[in-house]
């Protein structure tokens, strides 16, 4: 028969050994705690990097659809009616605050009297606003094309709508891409530079340079 010291020495031991594995259970739960943090963190951070690479695939696919459709526009002669005049409306409210309550797309008009007569690529009209929008596109902006459109365009538009002459009249020359030097001189005209901001959408490109010089 085990004496009193006998068992007293063997419930030490396996209070000990309890205590170890007690230990090791510890140790083993922080391990997997551990482990399940960075499991966590990997996840989020690989979810993360999965996003961004959706957003940049995204905005990489809009600019080069956006792109193609430019140039499809472009070869098919109809980046007035395509891509040019469904931005207006939307560019003069965002800007201008104006509604546009008539829009007129390759307007032509011919005087009888004077024999006087062209064709106007797109007019907006706010009578709100009393302004009236008057877009020269390009396929491929000049400056002899600003020079004409500045010196001599915009005279025959108010010859042959003599309804606007009460009206303030505001430039835009537009394209699909439009050159630093071409954003310039358009400034220095004080005329609008109306573009695709990077191949996302169409844009005022100069706006708050001359709104600051106005």
């Amino acid at each position: 028969m085990a004496t009193i010291k006998e068992r007293v020495d063997k419930l030490e031991k396996l209070m000990a050994e309890l205590i170890k594995a007690q230990h090791r259970t510890e140790l083993e739960l922080e391990r997997l705690s551990r482990e399940m943090r960075e499991f966590k963190d990997e996840v989020r951070n690989e979810m993360k990097e999965f996003k961004n690479e959706m957003r940049r695939d995204m905005k990489e696919f809009k600019e080069e659809t956006n792109k193609r459709w430019g140039e499809l526009a472009n070869k098919l002669g109809t980046i007035v009616e395509d891509i040019i005049a469904p931005a207006v409306s939307p560019v003069v409210k965002h800007y201008f605050n104006c509604e546009i309550n008539d829009l007129q797309v390759n307007r032509k008009k011919k005087d009888i009297k004077t024999g006087l007569k062209d064709e106007f690529d797109v007019i907006a009209v706010s009578d709100d606003c009393k302004t009236v929008f008057l877009v020269e596109v390009k396929s491929t902006p000049k400056i002899d094309y600003i020079n004409e459109f500045k010196d001599k365009k915009i005279d025959r538009f108010l010859a042959l709508f003599p309804e606007y002459r009460e009206y303030k009249l505001i430039p835009i020359f537009a394209s699909l891409r439009l050159e630093e030097d071409i954003i310039n001189y358009l400034t220095k005209q004080k005329i609008y530079a109306m573009a695709y901001k990077e191949w996302e959408y169409m844009d005022i490109l100069n706006f708050d340079k001359i709104d600051k010089n106005n």
